[in-house]
């Protein structure tokens, strides 16, 4: 009896034993960050780039050649944790604000709460809208690890790397290196580029702090595996946007949306993979994606809300055929841009192109390499490479990414490639309807928001969509069709009206008396754009009143922000409400807060920025842009 009791105490043992030791049913899942990156890595075929470490990550995992994002942080994110466009969820869509998104959306790490893993997010939670990082989160903050957790936990962690940032391009000293820091001479100057000191001096800091981050990038593998977690934890590196030199974060271009991610798969998990170590992917990628493709990782079944298409795990789905990138308000500065990518050509529609590329966005100008832009402009030497991002933009733009990397062959005219063309056309507008894309209604509409843009009735979307594109071909011979919509009873398609009337400037002459029955609309925005429209055509007696009423109107911060921007793009036109403008300023709150969250906009400070320049410019203080001769 003796022996079967010892016999039965040693199995008991052995079993227990077995079970803190046997294999996890789910693998770790690690996201390294980097911040504001295009793909300048050895790699990604970069020369100069010097990234040991992502090197080798790339040779032992998967490199995905066409990963493509929103051109700036904070919608990035939104999709990101969502799982969602943030265009479907105004105005999550703009840089700095809160997406009204429906109760029932949880950032995914939630899910994977629910299903055994401990999430930690070190420390970024820049998400565009009111996602629950309570629900998201075991731990978030600059203490948040993967550490933390309980002994033999799966875990799923996030750490961001600031290196990169654009802002590392401000300071007036490098940081510390212990490596020969890149030499200016030797960096390559896209065509589209001036070739300044101050450009080649920024070129050089970025290739520095790139090499900073692979370091940082190691320290973190490093940390992993004196763990002895390595075996069992799938590795994402990927950057949040683009790069930060001129002309990438914030515009659509490849340059400014086109991020590098590379997977590491351990062997005990490499069946989850969607290729052999070493592959590389060319089929293109989606931030949108990320979320469902974790969560086919882990085993946790994709919400039927979620927008994007797993592609790696036991649920990877159909490669995508094409992916869509959004630029919308930049902090103080509206533009609405929207792009189409597939696995060689992108495709952009710029729904305002009478807009320059270039606006005095006063965070962007804070780099050199853009001041040196500026000085070169104002000296009138821009070739016509470097004058093409500085002037008007076209209504489309077609570039063949195999052949040209630097986006500046538009082929959008060319009728070998009308086929394309179409194409993509066509993918914009059944993706713009499919994620309901609330680019379309203006900033502060009742409208905006997951749950308002979809409730029955809400505003005509497809009919929307046609009448910006034909907005923004400013065709007079359209004039007639913008006309009769300025009366019609949908905000948005009054928006979009008075838009096109702007854009047609003087032509749209014929449209005055519609345009000034719209100084009394319904919708804010809808007036101030229609302000605008009539300054066009010489009426700023009429429309200067309307906007100063607007630019200070607190209760509306959104139409006050708007109205900033004409005030500012109206240059000496608007000369005559100086008066008004100083005395505005003057009553307006002091400090200019801290650039973070919704607070910028929501207590005015980005009207007030605008207009403190609109000021200075006007008085001699301060240097207006200056933009070669639009061409027709």
């Amino acid at each position: 009896m003796k022996t079967i009791l010892l016999s039965a105490l040693a199995l008991t043992l052995a079993l227990a034993d077995r079970a803190t030791t046997a294999e996890p049913e789910h693998p770790n899942i690690l996201w390294l960050v980097s911040e504001d990156n295009y793909v300048f890595l050895g790699c990604y075929g970069d020369p100069l780039a010097r990234t040991p470490t992502l090197g080798k990550l790339a040779r032992e995992g998967v490199l995905f050649e066409r990963c493509f994002t929103q051109p700036v942080c904070a919608p990035s994110r939104h999709t990101l944790i969502a799982g969602v466009y943030a265009a479907s969820s105004g105005p999550g869509q703009h840089m700095r604000a809160q997406g009204k998104i429906p109760s029932w959306l949880k950032g995914f790490p939630a899910l994977l709460r629910e299903a055994g893993y401990y999430t930690s997010n070190n420390a970024k939670t820049d998400y565009n809208s009111p996602i629950s990082v309570q629900d998201a989160w075991n731990e978030c903050g600059r203490k948040a690890h993967w550490r933390n957790r309980p002994a033999g936990q799966p875990f799923f962690s996030v750490f961001n790397h600031e290196v990169t940032h654009e802002s590392c391009l401000f300071p007036e000293k490098e940081l510390p290196l212990d490596f020969p820091p890149m030499d200016p001479a030797r960096v390559r100057i896209p065509p589209y580029q001036p070739d300044t000191p101050e450009m080649r001096a920024d070129w050089a800091r970025y290739y520095n702090h790139i090499t900073l981050m692979d370091g940082q990038i190691a320290a973190k593998l490093k940390d992993l595996a004196d763990a002895g977690l390595a075996e069992n934890t799938i590795v994402f590196y990927y950057s949040d946007n683009g790069g930060v030199l001129p002309r990438s974060k914030r515009f659509l271009q490849e340059s400014g949306t086109h991020v590098p991610l590379i997977i590491y798969f351990p062997p005990k998990w490499r069946h989850l993979a969607p290729a052999a170590p070493g592959s590389r992917i060319k089929d293109p990628v989606h931030f949108v994606d990320f979320a469902p493709t974790v969560l086919s990782l882990a085993g946790v079944k994709k919400p039927g809300y979620m927008q994007g298409h797993a592609f790696a795990g036991v649920a990877k789905e159909k490669p995508n055929e094409f992916v869509f990138c959004t630029r919308d308000r930049m902090d103080e500065r509206y533009d609405m841009m929207r792009s189409v990518v597939d696995s060689r050509w992108l495709y952009i529609r710029n729904f305002r192109p009478d807009l320059p590329y270039v606006q005095p966005l006063d965070y962007m100008f804070r780099a050199r390499g853009y001041q040196s832009w500026a000085r070169v402009a104002r000296e009138g030497k821009l070739t016509p490479a470097t004058a093409q991002f500085w002037g008007a933009k076209p209504s489309e733009e077609l570039y063949d990414m195999t052949t040209d990397r630097d986006s500046v062959k538009n082929l959008a005219g060319d009728p070998a490639h009308r086929t394309t063309l179409e194409r993509m056309r066509a993918a914009l507008k059944r993706h713009t309807l499919e994620i309901n894309d609330n680019g379309f209604l203006p900033e502060g509409s009742a409208l905006e928001g997951y749950d308002a843009s979809r409730a029955p009735g809400a505003f005509p979307l497809e009919h929307v969509f046609d009448l910006a594109a034909l907005a923004s071909d400013r065709d007079a011979a359209n004039l007639p069709k913008l006309i009769e919509s300025l009366g019609d009873a949908s905000e948005p398609v009054r928006w979009w009206a008075a838009q096109g009337c702007t854009m047609l400037r003087e032509k749209a002459a014929p449209a005055e008396a519609a345009l000034r029955k719209r100084l009394e609309d319904a919708s804010g925005a809808v007036q101030v754009v229609a302000a605008e429209a009539l300054a066009r055509i010489g009426k700023t007696d009429t429309a200067l009143p309307v906007l100063e009423r607007w630019v200070t109107n607190a209760d509306a911060p959104f139409f006050a922000l708007q109205a900033a921007n004409v005030l500012d793009r109206l240059g000496e036109s608007a000369r005559p409400a100086l008066p008004a403008l100083k005395q505005s300023l003057a009553a307006l709150p002091k400090g200019k807060g801290k650039g973070k969250g919704k607070g910028q906009s929501t207590e005015g400070q980005y009207p007030k920025r605008i207009l403190e320049r609109v000021v200075a410019v006007l008085e001699g203080r301060e240097q207006a842009l200056v933009y070669p001769t639009p061409q027709p």
